[in-house]
């Protein structure tokens, strides 16, 4: 790998250019990704946010989720976020009829579960790997239900309802968040993604 690594980020729908602006301020070279060629030249890959189900649709549409689900096999890095969490889920709670996604990380995920648009919502949460308290932003997103044994909590809600519920998750190469760190101007969840790419997390 380059020393500086080259991070894709799934250019169907979402956050694309935050995303890879957030990587960039950490030093990484970014491209966009929508067709098997341009996956083949990045060494890690970032799912962003969006609606699951017109994600799973759109990657079988620029037949990107079998390479995706290869090289992810093969050891390469991703990191999702909200609808990208339910892309890298083994199992999903509430899918639409015939959903699969490219899965990676042994978890069940709830689509929606925090609720609609409407119930949208802010919270400073702790996180694994972080010095101080990452204040998260939470847009139609998913929990996860539960892990398996090889699948490591980093982070809960912290109050309310929904207090106590997964909400970012690691498998070795793989890391997922429930939450949006594209929107919050800090890139400290983007920076622990790099090393781990990097090999130093």
């Amino acid at each position: 790998m380059a020393a500086v690594p080259t991070i894709g980020v799934l250019a169907l729908q979402g956050d694309v250019r935050e995303h890879r602006r957030a990587l960039e301020s950490c030093g990484a070279s970014t491209e966009s990704v929508r067709r098997p060629e341009e996956l083949e030249r990045v060494d890690a890959i970032v799912i962003p946010g969006g609606e699951s189900t017109t994600m799973w649709r759109l990657a079988r549409t620029f037949e990107l989720l079998e390479p995706l689900r290869k090289r992810i096999e093969q050891g390469m890095p991703a990191y999702g976020s909200c609808a990208g969490m339910i892309m890298l889920a083994d199992r999903i709670a509430d899918g639409a009829e015939g959903q699969e996604t490219i899965g990676g990380i042994d978890m069940l995920v709830r689509r929606n579960a925090f609720g609609r648009q409407v119930d949208s919502f802010e919270e400073d949460i702790h996180v694994t790997g972080l010095d101080t308290a990452y204040h998260a932003v939470f847009i139609r997103a998913p929990w996860v239900e539960s892990v398996g044994g090889a699948a490591e909590v980093l982070g809960r809600a912290e109050s309310g309802d929904a207090a106590g519920r997964i909400v970012a998750v690691r498998q070795g190469h793989l890391l997922a968040t429930s939450f949006h760190p594209e929107l919050t101007g800090d890139a400290r969840i983007h920076r622990l993604f790099l090393d781990m790419v990097k090999g130093t997390q």
